[in-house]
Order: C-alpha cells, then structure tokens, then sequence
C-alpha cells in the first residue's frame, strides 16, 4: 500500500471512531433521569435513624441503601427543619437534624419542587422524599460531623 492509501484509511477509521464517540456522549447526555417524586419510597426513617446508621457503620449503611450501581434507594426522611438556605443554582437547601444529633440530613431540591420548600420554616416537623449522594461521617480534618446529603428532594408533608 502506498503511503497516501494509509494516510487516508487512517483518517477514515479515526473519523468514524470520533463519529460513533460524538453518538454515545449524546445518548448519556440526553438520557432520561430516573423520576425519585414519581417512584416509589424504599425507606422511611427519621434523621437520626439514618445519621445513626452511617455513623455506626458506613459501608454497612452504603450496602443497605445503594444498589449494585452505587445508585441510591429512594428515602422518605422526617424530623425537624434545623437550617434553610439556598446553593448556588438557587435551590433550597434544608437541613433537617435534631439537637442531640451528631450531624442531620441536607436535603438539596430541584427547580421543579423549589416552590414546595419555600413555605418551610425553622423548627417545622417535615417529611422529605430524596436520594442519598454521600452518608454521614466525622471529618478529622475539620474535626466535627458532615451531614447525609440527600439530592432530588420534594417535600411530602409538614406539620408545624
């Protein structure tokens, strides 16, 4: 073969591997998000339950509540509004812990379901839907606690 044919096979071959990369990154791109509102719960515990449970045992705790992907059940966490605040995409962000906790669960929400948490205030005994991204655990670095993160949240009830 001549050096022009190999050239040309290459930037073919190479073309086509770009081509069929460029495919796959737009089909993980668009593709559909796992709705939690609309799902069913897999648990319902309290706050303390469940920092209790990481902070006893974390991989424990990560083997009940993740599934063979590391993707996260779906939670139904009640307890008390501790802190409310806003992250930078502008969604509320509530933490939910009572006073003898060592750590609460931060339960960040959606656009979609921002409206929901707006009524919320401190001290309001709330339930909240979500899916765990990172469990409860002592940071010796800083030397104090980190919260459950809780993602994807929707508030299903509050009692004042």
């Amino acid at each position: 073969m001549t050096k022009n044919k190999v050239i040309r096979i290459s930037l073919i071959v190479v073309g086509i591997l770009v081509l069929l990369g460029g495919v796959f990154g737009f089909y993980l791109f668009n593709m559909p998000q796992r709705d939690v509102q609309a799902t069913r719960t897999d648990y319902v515990l309290t706050s303390s339950q469940l920092v209790n449970e990481y902070l006893a045992n974390p991989s424990e705790a990560n083997e009940k509540y993740l599934d063979s992907q590391g993707e996260s059940k779906i939670f139904e966490i009640s307890g008390i509004v501790n802190d409310i605040s806003e992250d930078f995409n502008g969604n509320t962000v509530v933490i939910i812990k009572s006073d003898e906790d060592l750590a609460g669960v931060s339960c960040t929400f959606i656009k979609e379901t921002n409206a929901n948490a707006a009524r919320l205030k401190m001290g309001n005994l709330v339930s909240i839907k979500g899916v765990i991204r990172s469990g409860a655990s002592f940071d010796s670095d800083l030397n104090m606690y980190e919260n459950v993160i809780m993602e994807k949240c929707d508030l299903i009830s509050m009692n004042k």
